[in-house]
């Protein structure tokens, strides 16, 4: 079994090196456990197509408020009942996550990870996408609360010492507060709305033929190899 799934990774990595420009759009949301599980499977994707792989991420807004939040496929509407939905990622995928964030200090909802995401990304793509990284990791690793302003700050001010990354602080904290980027959320949400993604992560894979491709959920980078060559 080892071998097979060998070979159909190199498989996979041949037909990529042979695929010419891809575009992604990916939608997410800082508080999926799922978008979390597939990193390192998309950090695969990204390696293997190089500059010919151009991305963006679309903010899902997973969770307004609990007060009329009801997850059907996963049968949650109540903080409490979060956390066994993470524990079966984490089981299922071999990836960490901490669940007991859903007991002891519950995230009232993404939006406003979303919004600072949003802030982020204004001064720089690879500032958007390295606070995400952040915004996850300390929520599914450390059970941070993203939805407290002091924890956004926090991460923030972390970010900002890579000098490496186009990032302000001082500029992030004044987009917080004037809502600078709440229309840049709003257009994201209503993406994803007009075309109907309840679930993340949901990609939408355009290749150089013109074909666009949809895949929705949690899925290994051999999958992914093979939608984008098939």
């Amino acid at each position: 079994m080892p071998a097979q799934k060998n070979q159909a990774k190199k498989d996979s990595i041949e037909l990529l090196q042979k695929v010419g420009n891809v575009q992604i759009t990916y939608y997410t949301d800082p508080l999926c456990c799922w978008s979390w599980a597939f990193e390192p499977e998309w950090q695969k994707l990204k390696l293997a197509l190089g500059e010919r792989l151009k991305y963006r991420y679309c903010m899902g807004g997973l969770l307004p408020s609990w007060k009329n939040y009801h997850d059907v496929f996963n049968s949650v509407s109540r903080p409490v009942q979060m956390g066994p939905v993470w524990m079966h990622a984490a089981e299922v995928t071999g990836i960490k996550i901490q669940n007991d964030i859903w007991v002891k200090d519950p995230p009232a909802s993404s939006y406003p990870a979303c919004f600072a995401f949003k802030c982020a990304e204004s001064q720089s793509a690879d500032a958007g996408e390295k606070y995400l990284q952040f915004l996850r990791s300390a929520c599914m690793l450390e059970s941070k609360n993203i939805a407290k302003k002091d924890v956004l700050f926090e991460l923030a001010f972390e970010l900002a010492k890579d000098k490496k990354i186009k990032f302000n602080y001082t500029q992030f904290e004044r987009d917080m507060a004037n809502n600078r980027s709440l229309d840049a959320l709003r257009k994201d949400l209503n993406e994803t709305a007009s075309f109907h993604i309840t679930r993340f992560p949901t990609l939408v894979i355009k290749t150089q033929a013109g074909n666009a491709k949809l895949i929705t959920g949690y899925s290994k980078y051999e999958r992914l190899g093979r939608v984008i060559t098939s």
